[in-house]
């Protein structure tokens, strides 16, 4: 009779140790059986490739927010960058302006590390929870944008500026290639680099981590800017592929982005994540997404299967612990 408990026991070990490790992968799995079976729309390369644009600007998101989840913070200021970075960058990328459009994507991009250095400098430097920072940052950018364009979208972008988000290379978007060089990047900066290598060490234990002699205050500084960074590139391509800059864009992209890298494994107390896990948290979501508008399932119904798998990623994360 124990031996037989013994064995039940060991079976659910076993089976809690193979959902642990490659349950989203499973769900991934069966999400996308069962989208192909219900819907003769979903499983076609066209529609595909639409999911990987429509998401793209999600999956840059993810990838600077992996970097952050890992060393146990959290950014809630990458929406407000998205549509800081996409209105003044729009703004230099006028149709008919001498501007380069490199210079109005450096631009973009410089606003976004900029305000990642600011929230990076009072949780490193000032020791203020990220929450608190990321937070302030957020609306403080959010007030800036509104301020710069009174409240109205920048229009009137240039082809060039619309060619990032909107252009293909045969089949291929390129906003899909670009989200492929961040997730290249980012895999290679968190896994294989002494400095990917100080951020698990952070997020694993700051106090071992320092008396290490890890430089924790620069790592977590650099963190952040990473994460303006590629919060900065995701507003230049969404305004790019919907040809405005919003001032109010990104609203509520922060939760998409941690949703996708709490999904793919990363973990919120830090010292575990990866990018390619982030990566695939952006394909559950984005799946999931596309094959309930294919359903025609309501909007105000995905809202609530949304929280739900929010909800989900977090209990699961909790109890790996």
């Amino acid at each position: 009779m124990n031996k037989e408990i013994g064995r039940d026991t060991g079976n659910r070990v076993k089976i809690g140790a193979i959902l642990g490790k490659y349950g989203v992968y499973i769900a991934l799995l069966v999400l996308f059986v069962s989208l192909s079976i219900a819907s003769s729309s979903f499983l076609t390369v066209t529609n595909i490739f639409n999911i990987l644009k429509q998401n793209s600007v999600y999956g840059i998101l993810a990838v600077g927010m992996t970097f952050v989840i890992v060393t146990g913070g959290i950014d809630l200021s990458v929406g407000a960058i998205v549509a800081m970075s996409a209105c003044f960058a729009a703004s230099l990328a006028q149709d008919g302006t001498t501007t380069p459009i490199f210079a109005a994507i450096l631009v973009g991009v410089l606003i976004g590390m900029g305000c990642g250095a600011f929230s990076g400098f009072f949780i490193a430097f000032a020791n203020i929870p990220a929450f608190i920072a990321t937070l302030a940052t957020c609306t403080i950018a959010r007030g800036i944008v509104y301020v710069f364009t009174d409240g109205r979208p920048v229009t009137g972008v240039s082809a060039a500026y619309k060619y990032i988000g909107r252009a293909s290379w045969g089949p291929v978007p390129v906003a899909v290639v670009l989200y492929a060089a961040f997730l290249i990047a980012g895999t290679f900066l968190l896994k294989y680099t002494k400095y990917g290598r100080h951020v698990f060490a952070i997020g694993g234990n700051k106090q071992a981590a320092t008396v290490s002699g890890i430089h924790v205050k620069r790592v977590e500084f650099l963190v952040y800017m990473i994460s303006g960074f590629c919060a900065a590139f995701a507003g230049l391509l969404l305004s790019s592929r919907i040809q405005t800059g919003q001032p109010a864009g990104g609203d509520g992209y922060e939760l998409d982005a941690i949703t996708a890298a709490v999904i793919g494994g990363a973990s919120l107390s830090g010292g575990k994540g990866s990018v390619f896990g982030s990566f695939i948290g952006i394909l559950v979501v984005g799946i999931l997404t596309n094959g309930l508008d294919l359903l025609n399932v309501s909007s105000y119904y995905q809202q609530i299967i949304k929280g739900a798998i929010i909800l989900l990623a977090v209990l699961a994360d909790r109890k790996k612990e």
